[in-house]
């Protein structure tokens, strides 16, 4: 009875009191990131090239089909050819006519030579007869040239396909007339497999890659030609990848901006000219990148980049960082942060400035503090 009195007059124990909060933290640790930017870009032919008469006439015949595959030096319009074959005819008939005139020219001038030296004629009649055989010889070249001219526009009465590719409408009919180098197109080929892809970034942008890849910060690729991927306007990759060819020269004034010109394959004519297209261009190799997860960066009221990170004693420090750019889902890191660095990616919101807490790897299950038991006291029999 004296024991049992003794235990119920102890006083009843309360919860024990709870730790340091636990907080869920990344090491930072540099590592190899290839860098790549989306720019905006426009799809352009390979070969454009447009076909006009390089002679006048009447179209007698078209000899293509509209939005079909064509071959170069196909016969694409067929010009009326009778008055080019009667110009072709005349010119060949001089030809004969002068060089059946040179047989007796060139005797004339050989006895004149001959005859000159025994005084059988004068020194004037012999220069006249040499003369005359260079006067012919001439006209023999000139009918030859007028030849060629007349067998070069004879065969321009085909209009030909000057490149392969698909070609598009006609903007003339049979029996219409064709004027020499008319301004208007009878119509127009297009290369499309290769096809031009022009991206355009701004040029500040370019000066901060520049001056990235000068002070070391960046590296280029293996390959020297920048591999480039592509995106169609709704959002969906196109297959195959490209390569970059070569940056302008001149900053478009309008826009601030320099295009870029990259080349795809295109087999299956998936990209036509004048698509809209977002273009993701490799800048580089970034060997110590510091990458931090968004979930662990906040803004400041000032709107600079903030993180939380566990320093010396495992108290919380507040650290303004510059985020750079958003890679995947993390962003890039160029100051505030080293190798090392423990940064909260967890229980942020229990992590105050100066408050002691206990780390843990982030995405570990922080266990949950056992439920203290409080002892109940037993009831006190009445007396």
């Amino acid at each position: 009875m004296l024991a049992f009195m003794t235990a119920c007059g102890k006083p009843a124990q309360g919860p024990p009191q709870a730790g340091p909060p636990e907080v869920g933290i990344i090491v930072i640790k540099p590592e190899k990131v290839t860098l790549t930017t989306e720019l905006p870009g426009r799809t352009s032919a390979f070969f454009v090239a447009e076909v006009r008469p390089q002679v006048g006439g009447i179209i007698q015949k078209r000899l293509f089909t509209e939005g079909s595959d064509v071959k170069a030096g196909q016969v694409l319009y067929q010009i009326d050819p009778a008055p080019f074959k009667a110009a072709y005819a005349s010119a060949k008939a001089s030809l004969s006519k002068a060089e059946a005139n040179i047989t007796s020219i060139r005797l004339k001038a050989q006895r004149y030579q001959d005859l000159v030296k025994i005084k059988a004629v004068s020194q004037q009649e012999a220069d006249d007869a040499a003369a005359s055989l260079k006067q012919a010889e001439a006209e023999i070249e000139s009918a030859k040239a007028n030849l060629d001219t007349a067998r070069i526009n004879l065969d321009y009465t085909k209009i030909k396909a000057p490149i392969s590719g698909r070609i598009g409408r006609s903007t003339v009919t049979n029996g219409a007339l064709v004027t020499t180098n008319q301004t208007n197109a009878l119509a127009t080929i297009q290369q499309l497999s290769p096809v031009y892809v022009d991206i355009t970034q701004s040029s500040s942008e370019i000066t901060k890659l520049k001056k990235a890849l000068d002070n070391g910060q960046l590296k280029k690729g293996g390959n020297s030609q920048a591999k480039v991927k592509l995106l169609f306007e709704d959002g969906t990759p196109y297959p195959l990848e490209g390569v970059l060819k070569f940056s302008d020269v001149t900053v478009d004034q309008s826009t601030g901006s320099i295009t870029i010109r990259s080349v795809f394959p295109n087999p299956k004519q998936m990209l036509l000219p004048g698509m809209f297209v977002r273009a993701i261009v490799e800048e580089g190799v970034n060997e110590q990148a510091i990458l931090v997860p968004q979930r662990g960066v906040s803004r400041n009221p000032s709107g600079n980049a903030v993180v939380m990170v566990v320093g010396a004693e495992e108290k919380v420090e507040q650290r303004q960082v510059m985020a750079v750019r958003t890679v995947g889902d993390k962003w890039l890191v160029s100051e505030g942060l080293k190798e090392g660095d423990r940064v909260i990616l967890e229980g942020i919101q229990k992590a105050r400035p100066g408050t002691v807490v206990k780390t843990v790897p982030f995405g570990s299950t922080p266990q949950a503090p056992a439920a203290a038991q409080q002892p109940t006291a037993p009831k006190q029999k009445q007396q």
